[in-house]
């Protein structure tokens, strides 16, 4: 399997990594954590190839790199203590989930459809480099398959994802060497989604509702009732069709297709006049599993 390009960081490597980025690839780059994944936030399907890539099993919220507070605030909305974690420790490894602002531009299958954003300032100079040649946000989990080990080292990037992906940047070994510290400044008091490199006073948060990345439990489902599997709609049913079955609202014809319209298809379902929704048959493996994956979540009976 024909391994990614390693580059190391300068300013070529940069221009190379935001061409890709530009074109809807994602690529490798280091961060003070670990190495990131990093594709456009703003662009569906390129999201959705970070997916592909890692062979992520579920659509769990990605973080959010921005260059400064700033462009933060022109996606999430910050209140006071938000805004004192943001002053004392960006850039660094904290993470602050905050309510997503709606002219945010940012996809959907990014916040899994939450109304929240998880959201970073990366104080490492490679990933603030490309941020500003690519001038979007960058959605950027880390950058090896899913359930593999967290890479630290361009090498780890390019034995854990070869054939999947086109660039690394090398950095060298990360400072830090894990995930940022995530905490939640949605309204109430702080809370502590994920423990990490920065220490916060915070309510610390087992289990309960997904809020950000390394939180695995059921998230955004519709309001109405969900049929899986579906090839035709029932009365008083909407179905989002795929592939071969076509339906009011569509989610494609390829699994990069699919998960990038997924959640919004979703809220456009949940919207609708229709009393019940279903959704046809996404086979395949990879990408296609983890969109049956979210479905079956979205279709949970609630408790």
């Amino acid at each position: 399997m024909t391994g990614p390009a390693i580059l190391p960081f300068d300013e070529d490597s940069i221009a190379e990594a935001a061409r890709l980025v530009l074109a809807g690839q994602p690529v490798a780059v280091p961060t003070e954590t670990v190495y990131g994944l990093a594709a456009d936030a703003t662009d569906a399907e390129a999201v959705a190839r970070i997916y592909a890539a890692k062979g992520r099993p579920s659509f769990n919220p990605l973080i959010v790199h921005v260059p400064d507070l700033a462009a933060a605030e022109r996606i999430g909305v910050f209140d006071a203590a938000a805004r004192a974690l943001a002053e004392a420790h960006w850039p660094g490894p904290l993470t602050l989930v905050v309510p997503l602002r709606e002219d945010s531009a940012i996809a959907g299958i990014v916040t899994a459809g939450l109304p929240s954003i998880a959201l970073r300032v990366p104080a490492h100079p490679a990933m603030q480099a490309l941020l500003r040649a690519t001038g979007r946000p960058l959605a950027a989990p880390s950058a090896n398959a899913s359930g593999s080990i967290s890479p630290t080292r361009a090498r780890h990037v390019a034995k854990s994802l070869a054939g999947r992906i086109k660039l690394v940047i090398d950095g060298g070994a990360t400072s830090e060497g894990i995930e940022s510290t995530i905490v939640a400044a949605t309204g109430g008091p702080l809370r502590l989604l994920r423990r990490g490199p920065v220490e916060v006073d915070a309510a610390e948060v087992a289990g309960g509702a997904i809020e950000a990345p390394g939180m695995m439990a059921s998230h955004y489902a519709p309001s109405k009732p969900l049929r899986l599997d579906a090839r035709e709609a029932a009365e008083g049913e909407l179905l989002i069709g795929y592939g071969a079955v076509r339906g009011e609202l569509f989610l494609g014809n390829t699994p990069v297709e699919a998960a990038a319209r997924l959640f919004d298809l979703l809220h456009c379902a949940d919207e609708a006049d229709a009393a019940r929704i279903a959704v046809a048959p996404v086979p395949g493996d990879g990408l296609a599993a983890a969109i049956r994956d979210r479905l079956r979540r979205a279709a949970a009976p609630r408790s």
